[in-house]
Protein backbone atom coordinates (compact mmCIF):
# COMPACT_ATOMS: atom_id res chain seq x y z
CA UNK A 1 0.00 0.00 0.00
CA UNK A 2 1.11 3.57 -0.65
CA UNK A 3 -0.14 6.31 1.65
CA UNK A 4 1.10 9.81 2.42
CA UNK A 5 3.70 9.76 -0.30
CA UNK A 6 4.43 11.74 -3.46
CA UNK A 7 4.21 10.08 -6.85
CA UNK A 8 7.84 10.89 -7.79
CA UNK A 9 9.43 7.65 -6.47
CA UNK A 10 6.86 5.54 -8.34
CA UNK A 11 6.26 7.49 -11.55
CA UNK A 12 8.34 5.08 -13.67
CA UNK A 13 6.93 1.84 -12.26
CA UNK A 14 5.88 -0.31 -15.22
CA UNK A 15 2.18 -0.50 -14.39
CA UNK A 16 -0.71 1.27 -16.14
CA UNK A 17 -2.14 2.54 -12.83
CA UNK A 18 -0.63 3.70 -9.56
CA UNK A 19 -2.90 4.66 -6.64
CA UNK A 20 -1.85 6.81 -3.67
CA UNK A 21 -3.66 7.99 -0.54
CA UNK A 22 -2.84 11.24 1.26
CA UNK A 23 -4.24 13.30 4.12
CA UNK A 24 -3.95 17.10 3.98
CA UNK A 25 -4.68 19.76 6.55
CA UNK A 26 -6.83 22.81 5.88
CA UNK A 27 -4.92 25.40 3.86
CA UNK A 28 -2.27 23.04 2.49
CA UNK A 29 -0.95 24.13 -0.91
CA UNK A 30 0.89 22.30 -3.66
CA UNK A 31 2.92 24.61 -5.92
CA UNK A 32 2.49 24.54 -9.72
CA UNK A 33 3.73 21.25 -11.18
CA UNK A 34 2.93 18.67 -13.83
CA UNK A 35 3.05 14.89 -14.30
CA UNK A 36 3.84 12.77 -17.31
CA UNK A 37 1.00 10.51 -16.20
CA UNK A 38 -2.64 11.57 -16.20
CA UNK A 39 -4.15 11.94 -12.73
CA UNK A 40 -7.58 11.39 -11.22
CA UNK A 41 -8.10 13.12 -7.87
CA UNK A 42 -10.84 11.96 -5.53
CA UNK A 43 -11.63 13.50 -2.15
CA UNK A 44 -13.60 11.81 0.63
CA UNK A 45 -13.73 15.08 2.52
CA UNK A 46 -12.88 18.75 2.17
CA UNK A 47 -12.82 20.90 -0.95
CA UNK A 48 -9.96 20.96 -3.45
CA UNK A 49 -9.19 23.99 -5.64
CA UNK A 50 -7.04 23.35 -8.71
CA UNK A 51 -5.68 26.25 -10.76
CA UNK A 52 -4.36 25.84 -14.30
CA UNK A 53 -3.30 28.39 -16.94
CA UNK A 54 -6.85 28.15 -18.35
CA UNK A 55 -8.79 28.80 -15.14
CA UNK A 56 -9.86 27.37 -11.80
CA UNK A 57 -11.74 24.20 -10.90
CA UNK A 58 -13.33 23.37 -7.56
CA UNK A 59 -13.74 19.73 -6.53
CA UNK A 60 -16.39 19.26 -3.81
CA UNK A 61 -16.37 16.22 -1.50
CA UNK A 62 -17.23 12.88 -3.11
CA UNK A 63 -16.40 14.17 -6.59
CA UNK A 64 -13.28 13.74 -8.70
CA UNK A 65 -11.01 15.72 -10.99
CA UNK A 66 -9.36 14.59 -14.20
CA UNK A 67 -5.95 16.17 -14.91
CA UNK A 68 -4.39 15.20 -18.27
CA UNK A 69 -0.65 14.49 -18.51
CA UNK A 70 1.58 17.53 -18.87
CA UNK A 71 -0.96 20.09 -17.57
CA UNK A 72 0.62 22.56 -15.14
CA UNK A 73 -1.55 22.90 -12.05
CA UNK A 74 -1.43 24.06 -8.43
CA UNK A 75 -3.62 22.70 -5.65
CA UNK A 76 -5.16 24.26 -2.53
CA UNK A 77 -7.04 22.42 0.23
CA UNK A 78 -10.10 23.92 1.91
CA UNK A 79 -10.83 22.01 5.08
CA UNK A 80 -9.11 18.76 5.99
CA UNK A 81 -8.88 16.74 2.78
CA UNK A 82 -8.71 12.95 2.60
CA UNK A 83 -7.35 12.50 -0.92
CA UNK A 84 -6.95 9.52 -3.22
CA UNK A 85 -5.02 9.86 -6.48
CA UNK A 86 -4.84 7.48 -9.40
CA UNK A 87 -1.99 8.05 -11.86
CA UNK A 88 -2.49 6.63 -15.34
CA UNK A 89 0.03 5.98 -18.09
CA UNK A 90 -0.93 8.17 -21.09
CA UNK A 91 -1.23 5.20 -23.44
CA UNK A 92 -3.51 3.26 -21.06
CA UNK A 93 -6.67 5.26 -21.95
CA UNK A 94 -7.04 6.75 -25.41
CA UNK A 95 -10.41 8.47 -25.10
CA UNK A 96 -9.95 10.87 -22.17
CA UNK A 97 -10.28 14.66 -22.58
CA UNK A 98 -7.19 16.82 -23.04
CA UNK A 99 -8.29 19.40 -20.46
CA UNK A 100 -9.01 19.35 -16.73
CA UNK A 101 -12.54 18.43 -15.66
CA UNK A 102 -14.45 17.90 -12.45
CA UNK A 103 -16.12 14.50 -12.78
CA UNK A 104 -18.78 12.33 -11.18
CA UNK A 105 -17.50 9.39 -9.11
CA UNK A 106 -19.81 6.38 -9.25
CA UNK A 107 -20.24 4.11 -6.21
CA UNK A 108 -18.31 1.36 -8.02
CA UNK A 109 -15.43 3.68 -8.92
CA UNK A 110 -15.32 4.97 -5.35
CA UNK A 111 -14.97 1.41 -4.05
CA UNK A 112 -12.31 0.53 -6.62
CA UNK A 113 -10.23 3.59 -5.74
CA UNK A 114 -10.47 2.78 -2.02
CA UNK A 115 -9.22 -0.75 -2.76
CA UNK A 116 -6.51 0.41 -5.16
CA UNK A 117 -4.57 2.46 -2.59
CA UNK A 118 -3.97 -0.74 -0.60
CA UNK A 119 -2.42 -2.53 -3.59
CA UNK A 120 1.39 -2.48 -4.00
CA UNK A 121 2.58 -0.31 -6.88
CA UNK A 122 4.34 -3.31 -8.44
CA UNK A 123 1.24 -5.52 -8.24
CA UNK A 124 1.02 -8.77 -10.21
CA UNK A 125 -1.02 -7.97 -13.32
CA UNK A 126 -2.20 -11.61 -13.47
CA UNK A 127 -3.75 -11.92 -10.00
CA UNK A 128 -6.67 -10.24 -8.16
CA UNK A 129 -4.84 -6.93 -7.92
CA UNK A 130 -4.29 -6.89 -11.66
CA UNK A 131 -7.95 -7.69 -12.32
CA UNK A 132 -9.07 -4.94 -9.96
CA UNK A 133 -6.80 -2.39 -11.64
CA UNK A 134 -8.05 -3.47 -15.07
CA UNK A 135 -11.64 -2.92 -13.95
CA UNK A 136 -10.63 0.46 -12.52
CA UNK A 137 -9.15 1.35 -15.90
CA UNK A 138 -12.42 0.47 -17.63
CA UNK A 139 -14.40 2.60 -15.15
CA UNK A 140 -12.09 5.58 -15.68
CA UNK A 141 -13.06 5.56 -19.35
CA UNK A 142 -16.70 6.10 -18.28
CA UNK A 143 -16.13 9.30 -16.24
CA UNK A 144 -18.93 11.83 -16.60
CA UNK A 145 -17.88 15.51 -16.50
CA UNK A 146 -19.54 18.03 -14.17
CA UNK A 147 -19.78 21.73 -15.08
CA UNK A 148 -17.63 23.02 -12.21
CA UNK A 149 -14.77 24.78 -13.95
CA UNK A 150 -14.34 28.53 -14.08
CA UNK A 151 -12.45 29.45 -17.27
CA UNK A 152 -10.78 32.86 -17.48
CA UNK A 153 -10.95 34.62 -20.88
CA UNK A 154 -7.88 35.42 -22.95
CA UNK A 155 -9.14 38.93 -23.66
CA UNK A 156 -7.32 41.05 -21.08
CA UNK A 157 -10.16 43.52 -20.42
CA UNK A 158 -12.76 40.79 -20.03
CA UNK A 159 -10.35 38.71 -17.95
CA UNK A 160 -9.90 41.59 -15.50
CA UNK A 161 -13.67 42.02 -15.26
CA UNK A 162 -14.06 38.29 -14.56
CA UNK A 163 -11.35 38.32 -11.90
CA UNK A 164 -12.96 41.33 -10.20
CA UNK A 165 -16.30 39.51 -10.24
CA UNK A 166 -14.79 36.34 -8.74
CA UNK A 167 -13.57 38.38 -5.77
CA UNK A 168 -17.11 39.67 -5.12
CA UNK A 169 -19.67 37.64 -7.10
CA UNK A 170 -23.36 38.50 -7.18
CA UNK A 171 -26.36 37.29 -9.14
CA UNK A 172 -27.37 40.94 -9.63
CA UNK A 173 -24.73 41.49 -12.34
CA UNK A 174 -26.46 41.23 -15.72
CA UNK A 175 -25.43 40.72 -19.33
CA UNK A 176 -26.37 44.34 -20.08
CA UNK A 177 -24.09 45.65 -17.31
CA UNK A 178 -21.15 43.65 -18.66
CA UNK A 179 -21.92 44.51 -22.29
CA UNK A 180 -21.88 48.22 -21.40
CA UNK A 181 -18.60 47.75 -19.55
CA UNK A 182 -17.11 46.19 -22.69
CA UNK A 183 -18.71 48.88 -24.93
CA UNK A 184 -20.45 46.17 -26.91
CA UNK A 185 -23.98 45.32 -27.92
CA UNK A 186 -25.70 42.61 -25.89
CA UNK A 187 -25.58 40.20 -28.82
CA UNK A 188 -21.90 40.81 -29.58
CA UNK A 189 -20.98 40.47 -25.92
CA UNK A 190 -22.81 37.18 -25.39
CA UNK A 191 -21.20 35.75 -28.52
CA UNK A 192 -17.71 36.87 -27.45
CA UNK A 193 -18.18 35.66 -23.88
CA UNK A 194 -19.07 32.15 -25.01
CA UNK A 195 -16.15 32.08 -27.44
CA UNK A 196 -13.76 33.22 -24.71
CA UNK A 197 -14.98 30.93 -21.91
CA UNK A 198 -16.96 28.12 -23.52
CA UNK A 199 -19.90 29.03 -21.26
CA UNK A 200 -22.88 31.36 -21.42
CA UNK A 201 -22.58 34.41 -19.19
CA UNK A 202 -25.38 33.19 -16.92
CA UNK A 203 -23.76 29.76 -16.50
CA UNK A 204 -20.34 31.31 -15.83
CA UNK A 205 -21.87 33.67 -13.25
CA UNK A 206 -23.49 30.70 -11.51
CA UNK A 207 -20.18 28.82 -11.50
CA UNK A 208 -18.42 31.84 -9.98
CA UNK A 209 -21.02 31.98 -7.21
CA UNK A 210 -20.51 28.27 -6.48
CA UNK A 211 -16.74 28.74 -6.36
CA UNK A 212 -17.19 31.58 -3.87
CA UNK A 213 -19.68 29.65 -1.75
CA UNK A 214 -17.70 26.44 -1.17
CA UNK A 215 -14.80 27.93 0.86
CA UNK A 216 -17.26 29.84 3.03
CA UNK A 217 -19.34 26.72 3.65
CA UNK A 218 -16.20 24.85 4.70
CA UNK A 219 -15.38 27.75 7.05
CA UNK A 220 -18.81 27.39 8.66
CA UNK A 221 -20.52 30.50 7.29
CA UNK A 222 -24.33 30.07 7.53
CA UNK A 223 -26.09 29.21 4.29
CA UNK A 224 -28.48 32.14 4.71
CA UNK A 225 -25.58 34.61 4.96
CA UNK A 226 -23.91 33.22 1.84
CA UNK A 227 -27.16 33.24 -0.14
CA UNK A 228 -27.87 36.88 0.73
CA UNK A 229 -24.28 37.96 0.01
CA UNK A 230 -24.46 36.34 -3.43
CA UNK A 231 -27.69 38.13 -4.23
CA UNK A 232 -30.17 35.27 -4.05
CA UNK A 233 -33.69 36.21 -3.02
CA UNK A 234 -33.72 33.59 -0.29
CA UNK A 235 -31.70 30.60 0.98
CA UNK A 236 -34.04 28.18 -0.80
CA UNK A 237 -33.13 29.61 -4.22
CA UNK A 238 -29.42 29.25 -3.46
CA UNK A 239 -29.92 25.73 -2.09
CA UNK A 240 -31.80 24.69 -5.22
CA UNK A 241 -28.98 25.95 -7.47
CA UNK A 242 -26.33 24.32 -5.27
CA UNK A 243 -28.10 20.97 -5.13
CA UNK A 244 -28.63 20.99 -8.89
CA UNK A 245 -24.87 21.39 -9.37
CA UNK A 246 -23.59 19.03 -6.67
CA UNK A 247 -26.38 16.58 -5.92
CA UNK A 248 -26.55 17.47 -2.21
CA UNK A 249 -27.49 20.52 -0.18
CA UNK A 250 -24.96 23.16 0.96
CA UNK A 251 -25.68 22.31 4.59
CA UNK A 252 -24.14 18.87 4.03
CA UNK A 253 -20.77 20.57 3.48
CA UNK A 254 -21.07 22.29 6.85
CA UNK A 255 -22.23 19.09 8.58
CA UNK A 256 -19.35 17.07 7.16
CA UNK A 257 -16.83 19.72 8.19
CA UNK A 258 -18.30 19.63 11.71
CA UNK A 259 -17.57 15.90 11.74
CA UNK A 260 -13.87 16.79 11.20
CA UNK A 261 -13.82 15.59 7.65
CA UNK A 262 -14.14 11.91 8.49
CA UNK A 263 -13.71 9.77 5.32
CA UNK A 264 -16.58 7.57 6.46
CA UNK A 265 -18.94 10.51 6.72
CA UNK A 266 -20.28 10.60 3.19
CA UNK A 267 -22.53 13.28 1.79
CA UNK A 268 -26.22 12.49 1.44
CA UNK A 269 -28.54 13.71 -1.31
Amino acid sequence: MVRNSRIDPFIDVDRPLIALGNEYRDGHRVDPHQHRRAQLLYGFSGVVVVTTPDGTLVMPPERGMWIPPGVIHSVRMLGNVSMRSVYIQPQAIKTMPDHCQVVEISPLLRTLIAEAVDIPVDYDVNDRAGALMTLLLHELARLKPLPLSLPIPRNSVLAQKCQDFVRQPTTHDTIDVWANYMSMSRRAFTRMFRLETGLSFVKWREQACLHAALPRLVAGTPVTTIAIDLGYKNPAAFTTMFKRAFGYSPREITRQHARNGSPSAGLQP
